[in-house]
């Protein structure tokens, strides 16, 4: 705390100076993470988008005349790229991938024209690189490095002869007729738009965003694929946050986002804007959240009862933490701790993926990856509680190229030989989609906390730390805390915090 900040000199400081200076701290520990990218790395990206551009334009036009439209229409017919997600919210870091959207008119097919032409037109430019075709994925989309940055660009078709450069996806006149691949593929974008519309400072959600993420990431919740929170879900929640205390400095931000959501009366949806229409059947998944952009559209959700009960531990975990945080001796960085899988868990299930080249692996990864919430029920059915690891590890003295998870299973007793039935379970769900590349090898296996790697997040070299089970275990009231067990409404003898009578949550249980 600096000195000298009252109006009187020693005089203790005002809550607007102490509510300044945690917010300082907060910005002062978002730079020394590296979370924001250097100048030359956004101009980097600008740079794609417009090489991009340039090459959407010229496929567009190249499709028209194989369609044999008039010259004055090829003349006229426009597509454009849109960038959504976290560049397109302005929250990427310098590792971050570029989300595209791809726009084209009624005539530009995505079987034929989006994934034949405009691939090879990809696959022709020297600074593109590691071109897939992911059809089979709920958003299909053309996966590519462009000078060395991942991209992911879906397609969207509308029912127009010529898309503007600046095309207003909100605007009912160009979301008239479209088909459901289409739909899907411009709810990102619309998404993002509807965001940075509805927040009132861009710049106080830019920054808690960027927090919310690297504590999402750090403590292993971020990642749709594993059945954590992906970034629309996080943009979503942090833009509630953002439009219920329009005049919040940053550091109270962060707090009443924990505070917001380890008291959310799940599955109550999570809406930025009022919908005066009723919803129709049920509510999606155990942590419903809708997107700002229509009525009762819902974020997708790989969330099972496993990472459900992760998150909404972490969540009070992070209140708990940020609830003092304007006390003298309050640091950040404890919210930030990295999880400690090897002093969690004693069981893990260890998935290793093979393929015979590096290129090969990349694709095997991404497709087995895609299914991986049927891999986690799975597991979940004969395991119970599993925690999925997001982190890829490689095992560096196997023969071929590989990477490995490692999943925490929180019962104490395990049956190994358990684990093949599961793997036979799922390579038949792996055998029966369209993947189209070279299958790789997957071996699923159960090792203790011993055998994690010894560098890394996942496991700890600290062989004397105390373990510490995982808050959301079954576990007894503690007479320490003089306080009352806060119990799961969806898993009876489940405790997710305590409370005292007035509701405030005052501590976990951490044995």
């Amino acid at each position: 705390m600096r000195k000298g900040r009252g109006k009187n000199k020693g005089s203790p400081p005002s809550m607007a100076e102490m509510e300044e200076d945690s917010s300082i701290s907060l910005r002062q520990l978002m730079a020394n993470e590296g979370l924001i990218p250097s100048l030359e790395d956004d101009e980097k990206r600008r740079t794609v988008i417009k090489k991009l551009q340039k090459i959407v334009l010229k496929w567009i036009k190249n499709v028209a005349w194989q369609r044999r439209l008039p010259q004055h229409q090829i003349i006229a017919t426009n597509a454009t790229v849109i960038a959504y997600g976290s560049y397109g919210l302005g929250v990427h870091g310098s590792e971050s991938d570029i989300d595209a959207l791809c726009i084209g008119p009624f005539f530009a097919s995505i079987a034929e024209d989006f994934f034949i032409i405009l691939c090879n037109m990809l696959k022709s430019r020297p600074e593109v690189s590691e071109v897939h075709c992911i059809k089979d994925a709920k958003v299909p989309l053309i996966r590519f490095k462009f000078d060395g940055i991942l991209v992911d660009l879906p397609y969207a078709q509308l029912r127009v002869l010529s898309v503007p450069k600046d095309v207003d996806v909100l605007n009912p006149f160009f979301l008239r007729d479209i088909d459901d691949t289409s739909w899907k593929s411009l709810s990102g974008v619309r998404a993002n738009k509807c965001i940075r519309q509805l927040v009132p400072s861009l710049e106080l959600f830019q920054s808690l965003l960027r927090c919310v993420k690297l504590w999402a990431k750090r403590r292993g919740v971020y990642g749709n694929l594993n059945g954590f929170l992906g970034g629309v879900h996080m943009a979503i929640l942090a833009a509630f946050v953002c439009g219920y205390h329009p005049n919040a400095t940053l550091s109270s931000l962060v707090a009443n986002f924990f505070n917001t959501f380890a008291n959310w009366q799940w599955p109550t949806p999570v809406a930025l804007l009022e919908d005066n229409y009723p919803a129709t059947g049920s509510l999606p998944g155990l942590m419903p959240i809708q997107l700002p952009c229509g009525s009762h559209q819902y974020c997708n959700s790989n969330i099972t009862k496993s990472t459900f009960y992760k998150i909404l531990a972490e969540f009070l975990r992070g209140h708990s933490l940020t609830k003092d945080y304007l006390k003298p001796n309050f640091s950040w960085k404890n919210l930030f701790e990295p999880y400690p899988y090897a002093n969690t868990y004693t069981w893990f299930a260890k998935i290793h993926l093979s393929a015979a080249n590096q290129e090969d692996l990349s694709v095997w990864v991404g497709w087995v990856k895609s299914r991986f919430r049927c891999l986690l029920i799975k597991i979940e059915e004969v395991y119970g509680i599993c925690d999925p690891n997001p982190i890829e590890y490689v095992e560096s003295y196997a023969k071929q190229p590989n990477i490995v998870f490692y999943w925490g299973l929180q019962l104490k007793n395990i049956n190994v030989s358990d684990i093949e039935s599961v793997e036979t379970d799922f390579l038949k769900n792996l055998n029966s989609g369209s993947f189209q590349g070279p299958f790789g090898r997957i071996q699923l296996s159960v090792v203790k906390a011993s055998q994690l790697p010894k560098n890394g997040e996942c496991a700890s070299n600290n062989k004397s730390k105390k373990v510490t089970h995982a808050y959301w275990r079954r576990i007894r009231e503690d007479k320490q805390c003089k306080s009352v067990p806060v119990y799961s409404h969806n898993l009876p003898g489940y405790v997710v915090g305590y409370k005292k009578m007035d509701n405030h949550i005052v501590c976990l249980d951490s044995v």
